[in-house]
């Protein structure tokens, strides 16, 4: 990848080639020719001379119109809000706003030079109803803009939510059942084995604690193996699935319950985030339950195994 130029070397070169103007962001350029397919051919060349010098440069392959239009867009959405009374807030996305609304998907740092569109963050005061032409006006007024009510699908993502955690539960209810079980089948198979031993110092005296804690210490110490090499195993995979649901946790740039958003005209930036951005994001109940996992296994083998010998030996003659 190429070397980053500084401010100075920046104002330097400028002076060199006064055709190119800097924003302080970005440098730009405007070349225009009288057919499309000449305009083809210089944006290959560059492409060319772009991947030879490891440098990837935004193109822009719009008429002159069509760009100036991209800031008008926006500028008649935001004069035709200005006379909804309906609206407590009419606010314009700039491009900070816009990188922390996709900051969970790109990351805190990407710097993308894809045009995006304009956002702009709507509130109804209470009690007041959305036209129903509005869509159509803004349509009217700048082609091509988007009108959203953020709960329509914020109500669906709540129910598929809580959906999820209603399957959630019910798995760990059948894993449970299903290490009972296990459990049980084990401590009957060992009892069995042993039987005769088993008789022999139960008739000398041994109590049913003693007998039911040789087999329940063992089961504890197997279960608490089983669920830390269970939990090393799920971290990779609950890691994935909190990063996959990152951007639905993370704070929004809008207010998801009473907000609407209108797409207009482009606007811009935004990357990847590492582990330890992940780590964080990684809900604190997760942190806590998953240390006790292991020793719910433990408690759970434990458990069925005390019940499990004490009710065989209820059955001794």
């Amino acid at each position: 990848m190429a070397d980053l130029l500084d401010a100075a070397e920046i104002k330097n070169y400028l002076k060199k080639v006064p055709e190119w103007e800097s924003d302080k962001k970005r440098i730009e350029r405007v070349f225009e020719f009288d057919v499309f397919t000449g305009a083809m051919d210089f944006v290959n060349l560059v492409a060319e001379i772009s991947e030879e010098q490891e440098h990837h440069p935004a193109i822009d392959d719009r008429r002159p119109d069509e760009a100036a239009a991209a800031g008008s867009r926006i500028d008649a959405v935001m004069t035709l809000l200005a006379g909804e009374p309906a609206f407590a807030l009419r606010r314009r996305l700039d491009r900070p706003a816009l990188a922390r609304l996709l900051a969970p998907w790109l990351g805190p740092d990407a710097d993308i030079a894809l045009p995006l569109p304009g956002v702009v963050q709507l509130r109804l005061r209470p009690g007041a109803a959305l036209r129903a032409d509005l869509a159509a006006r803004l349509e009217q007024a700048a082609p091509g803009t988007l009108l959203e009510r953020n709960a329509a699908w914020s109500d669906r993502l709540v129910l598929l939510g809580t959906s999820l955690q209603a399957c959630a539960a019910l798995a760990l209810v059948v894993v449970a059942g299903v290490a009972v079980a296990v459990v049980a089948v084990a401590t009957g198979a060992a009892l069995a084995a042993r039987r005769q031993a088993i008789e022999i110092v139960h008739g000398l005296g041994a109590s049913d604690g003693y007998i039911a804690g040789r087999f329940a210490g063992r089961a504890a110490r197997l279960a608490l193996l089983g669920g830390l090499a269970g939990t090393l195993l799920s971290v990779p995979l609950l890691l994935e699935l909190c990063r996959l649901a990152a951007p639905f946790a993370a704070p929004a740039a809008l207010d998801p319950a009473d907000a609407m958003s209108i797409a207009a005209g482009p606007t811009g930036p935004t990357g990847l985030t590492g582990l330890g951005g992940l780590l964080r994001r990684v809900p604190w109940p997760l942190w806590i339950t998953l240390p006790s996992l292991p020793m719910l296994t433990a408690c759970i083998g434990w458990a069925t195994a005390q019940a499990t010998v004490r009710t065989w030996l209820r059955r001794l003659p």
